[in-house]
């Protein structure tokens, strides 16, 4: 019975020292940083890329508009970051002649959240549209031009040239 009981007893003390074996583990800790860089960007699509006044009577049709072009803005900039949408025109509207409608006469007018209404000029940028901080406003704008008796007639065109800023 002696035996029996220092067996026991040695079995005992074999699976403790065993078990704390197995908790006398080493560990061992890292770390790693981890960084981004989140630069500003600045995407603008416009839903047309030509708009078209049709001919009409000026005595019935004193002002000609177009349809309104989508304008779709994408900006990434700090929270306080002012976002400016600009149009500056290259020229007045001429014919291949050498005709002049004077760019003064076209405008437009604007639908959308931070957009606003203006008129074309060919020295000054001219705003469309502003936001403070990043987003994707979406907007339009339904483009005017008066018409007159007095242009010569053949086929106008000018180009508008879109800034989107994002600081």
């Amino acid at each position: 019975m002696k035996k029996a009981v220092w067996s026991g007893l040695v079995a005992m003390v074999v699976t403790l020292g065993c078990a704390s074996l197995a908790h006398a583990q080493a560990t061992a800790n890292g770390a790693i940083t981890v960084t981004a860089t989140v630069n500003a960007k600045a995407k603008l699509t416009l839903g047309s890329a030509s708009i078209t006044f049709a001919d009409a009577d000026p005595d019935v049709t004193p002002t000609m508009t177009s349809g309104a072009v989508t304008i779709d803005v994408r900006a990434r900039t700090s929270a306080s970051g002012s976002v400016t949408l600009t149009v500056l025109a290259t020229d007045d509207l001429k014919t291949a002649g050498g005709d002049v409608i004077p760019i003064g006469n076209l405008s437009w007018t604007a639908a959308g959240s931070g957009f606003v209404a203006g008129t074309a000029n060919k020295d000054t940028a001219q705003t469309v549209g502003s936001w403070n901080g990043g987003g994707s406003p979406s907007g339009s704008q339904t483009f005017a031009l008066v018409n007159s008796w007095s242009y010569a007639t053949g086929s106008y065109g000018v180009t508008l040239n879109y800034t989107l800023s994002a600081p």
